[in-house]
């Protein structure tokens, strides 16, 4: 794997390689939203930042901003405003940039940078099965789009059809967290059960599989305050990550989200956030936000999927890794 950083701005700009992600990326978005369009969901664009943002990133830090004297953030993710959203838009989705500052050590993974995208689904009333289903048909739907638009710019890369086979007839398969740390652990990879799969751990089992999956039932604690906890299992999240096949890892997290307001302050307080900072949105939940699940599908995750390059830097055209500087 070709994990060396990227060259000077105007050469990558030139490259041959990047152009033809690009020429992926177009034909993707445009299938993204060709299919979420004809689901009845309505493209909202996304706030750049606001007082507080998604908590939840695996050890990323959010960039402060002085806004008008007022200390605001860039967004992780704009899961919270997907939520109040649900007020006006039961359907609604965003192509969010998002800005995560990872730890530098995370620059050599291949997977990871600064500045990224992310197509973010939000579903009133929804269940993590239907959000499942959602991000499901809209994978396979991009899939069969690129491959019907720009096949030669996939070949010329080094991929073939035959590696989306299962997808393309929409095959996934799914297993538990507890299921997947048992499978890690019988391989000889030391996996937290009480944590999130560990990067190591999502490349061992994208290798052995040959179609996407989902792995569901996080625990909590392992996740944001938003998740919705299992009423009939406590300790057990409602939620999911759907990993490529391959060796390409993760593409989507998702869950059914936490609604009430006395449980949220009180997942915030146990996962260690100041509920003040988060007064907006509070005071939207003591109003009444719907129930809903969602899911963020990262856009540069899923090009490299789809075109087999080797690190996120490749598909992005202004790639910033963590801990270098770059223009």
């Amino acid at each position: 794997m070709e994990l060396r950083t990227p060259p000077p701005l105007g050469e990558h700009l030139r490259s041959p390689r990047l152009r033809s992600a690009m020429l992926v990326q177009q034909e993707a978005l445009h299938a993204a939203r060709e299919f979420l369009r004809g689901e009845d969901f309505v493209e909202l664009l996304p706030p750049l930042i606001g007082p507080v943002t998604d908590p939840g990133g695996r050890g990323a830090k959010a960039l402060d901003v002085d806004y008008y004297g007022q200390p605001y953030k860039l967004m992780t993710s704009a899961i919270l405003y997907k939520q109040a959203s649900l007020k006006g838009f039961p359907r609604l989705f965003y192509i969010a940039p998002n800005v995560r500052v990872e730890p530098p050590e995370t620059a050599s993974t291949g997977r990871h940078l600064v500045e990224f995208h992310q197509i973010d689904v939000e579903l009133a009333g929804g269940t993590r099965r239907d959000v499942q289903e959602l991000a499901a048909g809209l994978l396979t739907h991009v899939v069969r789009h690129v491959w019907t638009a720009v096949p030669q710019v996939l070949r010329e890369l080094g991929r073939e059809e035959l590696e989306f086979a299962e997808l393309r007839q929409g095959k996934f398969d799914s297993l538990t967290h507890a299921e997947a740390v048992a499978r890690l652990l019988a391989g000889g990879h030391a996996q937290s059960p009480d944590a999130e799969i560990d990067w190591a751990g999502e490349r061992i089992l994208s290798l052995e599989a040959d179609r996407p999956f989902f792995v569901n039932d996080y625990p909590k604690g392992s996740r944001g305050f938003y998740d919705r906890e299992d009423r009939e299992r406590p300790g057990v999240l409602r939620n999911f990550d759907l990993i490529a096949h391959g060796g390409f890892g993760e593409l989507v997290s998702g869950s059914e989200r936490e609604n009430d307001y006395a449980t949220i302050v009180t997942r915030m307080r146990e996962s260690g956030e100041n509920p003040a900072k988060y007064a907006w949105y509070l005071e939207l939940a003591r109003e009444g936000i719907e129930a809903s699940a969602g899911f963020g599908m990262g856009l540069q995750r899923l090009v490299r999927y789809l075109t087999g390059l080797d690190a996120l830097w490749q598909v992005s055209a202004y790639p910033k890794l963590p801990g270098v500087i770059a223009p």
